[in-house]
């Protein structure tokens, strides 16, 4: 099945996921971030803990369901005696629902400003160890 893909997640968010625990990430890597930007609620997507550079057939990751998406722009400002700083940074809120384990079977898609896209099968559960 075809999927988006989500990389280079830390593997804490992948262990929690692997343990069924439904979960709100951040996203604020900018490959991620468009490739998230356009999904809607309810749509299936592919997370994995390997880096954009290195997806590959053979990949392994984890489906969820988008439960929520949210966009959030935090404004820092420091100032001192000399100077005044203003920041925004926007990121992506996903809630996620994961669904099962999944390896890549063929990677569709993968450029710097392309949305990730890859094909990827389900891993029986007595095949995931």
């Amino acid at each position: 099945m075809e999927y988006v893909a989500l990389t280079g997640l830390s593997e804490r968010v992948i262990a929690e996921l692997k343990q069924n625990r439904l979960l709100t990430i951040e996203i604020r890597n900018p490959h991620n971030f468009f490739a998230a930007m356009n999904l809607t609620v309810g749509e299936i997507i592919f997370l994995t803990r390997t880096s954009a550079d290195d997806l590959t057939g053979g990949t392994t990751g984890i489906v969820a369901r988008l439960l929520k998406h949210q966009v959030v722009t935090q404004r820092v400002m420091q100032s001192g005696e000399m100077y005044y700083e203003e920041r925004e940074t926007t990121t992506l809120r996903l809630q996620l629902d994961p669904r099962c384990i999944a390896r890549v079977r063929r990677v569709l898609s993968n450029k710097i400003g392309e949305v990730s896209k890859v094909d990827a099968e389900e891993i029986p559960l007595y095949n995931a160890q």
